[in-house]
Formats: C-alpha cells, sequence, structure tokens
C-alpha cells in the first residue's frame, strides 16, 4: 500500500484560516483589545505592536544606533542588577496587559515577584498582567507617544518608575510615581540617579549617554555592595518564606 506524503512546500502554500479570515493590524486604527489580540496573533511575523488607550501603534524599522545598541545596554544594566537581587523578574520586549484598552509591549521592564509583594503576574497565557515597578522604553524614533500617550497610562496604572531614553537627543528622563503623578528625577553631583523602588539600582546617567558601559557597571557594582541593597535582598527573601508558609 503507497503512502501519500505531503512535501515542506505544499504545507507552506497551503493557505492557513488565520491568514485568510483575520485582517491585518493597521497603525493608528482603533480597536478592542480582544480584537487587537486577534490580529495581532494572525501576524506572526509581526515583532512588535501596541495597543495604546485603544489605538494601534506600530514603530518603524529598528536602527542600531538609535535602538538596537542602547537597547543592549539597557538590557545588561538591568540584567546585572536581576542576576543579584533574587525576588525580581526582567523582561525584554514582553506583553503587559495594564488595563482593558492598554496592551503595551514595553522595551524593558522590573518587577517583583507577587510573591515577595510585586503588583503584576503572569497569566496563564505567559502574558504580564498589572503594572510592573520599572518600565523602560528606547525612544529612537517614538518620543512623541513615549513622554505622552504612554507616560499618561503608566501614570495611572501605577508603574512606579518609568524611564524615557531619547536616544537620537541624547536625553534620559527618570520618572518616579509620587502622589500618583510623575516626578522627574535630577541626577546627584556625581551624575547619578538611584531608584527608589530598587535599592542599589543606580544608573550614571552621563556615562550611558556616552556609551561607556564600563562607568555603567562600575556605579551598578558600588550600589550592589550598599547596605540598602543587602536589606532589600533579605526583605524579599522573608517576604516569599511568609508567602510561602
Amino acid at each position: 500500500m503507497s503512502v501519500e506524503r505531503t512535501t515542506e512546500k505544499e504545507v507552506r502554500a497551503q493557505p492557513t484560516m488565520r491568514s485568510e479570515n483575520v485582517p491585518p493590524l493597521k497603525h493608528g486604527e482603533r480597536l478592542t483589545r480582544e480584537e487587537f489580540e486577534r490580529r495581532y496573533e494572525g501576524m506572526p511575523h509581526l515583532k512588535k505592536a501596541e495597543l495604546i488607550e485603544e489605538v494601534v501603534y506600530m514603530p518603524s524599522p529598528v536602527r542600531i544606533d538609535f535602538h538596537g545598541r542602547p537597547h543592549a545596554q539597557i538590557m545588561a544594566w538591568l540584567g546585572a542588577y536581576w542576576i543579584a537581587t533574587p525576588g525580581v523578574d526582567l523582561a525584554d520586549n514582553s506583553t503587559v496587559y495594564l488595563d482593558a484598552n492598554n496592551e503595551h509591549q514595553p522595551d524593558a521592564l522590573l518587577r517583583i515577584e507577587p510573591a515577595q509583594g510585586g503588583r503584576s503576574r503572569i497569566i496563564d497565557e505567559g502574558y504580564v498582567e498589572g503594572a510592573p515597578e520599572l518600565i523602560v522604553e528606547v525612544a529612537g524614533t517614538s518620543a512623541d507617544y513615549d513622554l505622552h500617550e504612554k507616560l499618561e497610562v503608566y501614570q495611572r496604572c501605577g508603574v512606579q518608575e518609568y524611564i524615557v531614553w531619547q536616544t537620537q537627543d541624547g536625553q534620559l528622563d527618570w520618572f518616579q510615581l509620587v502622589s500618583e503623578e510623575y516626578v522627574a528625577f535630577t541626577p546627584n553631583a556625581e551624575g547619578v540617579i538611584e531608584s527608589q523602588v530598587f535599592p542599589g539600582l543606580r544608573l550614571a546617567v552621563a556615562a550611558l549617554l556616552a556609551g561607556d558601559m564600563t562607568q555603567v557597571s562600575s556605579e551598578l557594582r558600588a550600589g550592589l555592595q550598599t547596605t540598602v541593597h543587602a536589606v532589600f535582598v533579605e526583605q524579599l527573601a522573608k517576604t516569599e518564606s511568609g508567602f510561602s508558609g
């Protein structure tokens, strides 16, 4: 008895219900979150799209100098803190459900695990739901909405700290949520900002803008050796122990 086999070429040529029946996302159109998700899932080739206040945003192609490399620098900085701080979680370009009208995909986020008192969680589908404690956006060409529509959403939803690095303008803004409104941090005399949510997370701002990752790493290491960071790690461990028990 002969057995017919479908070749790989034939499989690729077969249309799918998803590609035929689901319309593509379009920048600027207004959608519900449910419809946005349906269309996004129907475009597996699409790397990034966001729903901000029910409006679809689709970023332009990524340049290495204004986005790719700065993004890597932010991830290197946050990654070193994450490794040294059990109880926190780091993510790169992960979908976040903030509320019924907003499904964002921030460039980077740092969150406290719910067992340690964090305000966000990972749902069964594998997405983050709720407000991460820290969000970073690398604004190569997206500063207009990163500093307006997104800022307002993050502020309203309770993201405790928000960093926007405007790479084309050579400017970095770090906001802290105070009485439900964002207030910009000012670097100290040494040009350093330290997180109030993640003790020991220090950023040498001028060094980062200049591409001096050696100095950025050195300043972070100094923060990781402080008493406040050690106390924070101890508190996270105690919270987890109490939660588990």
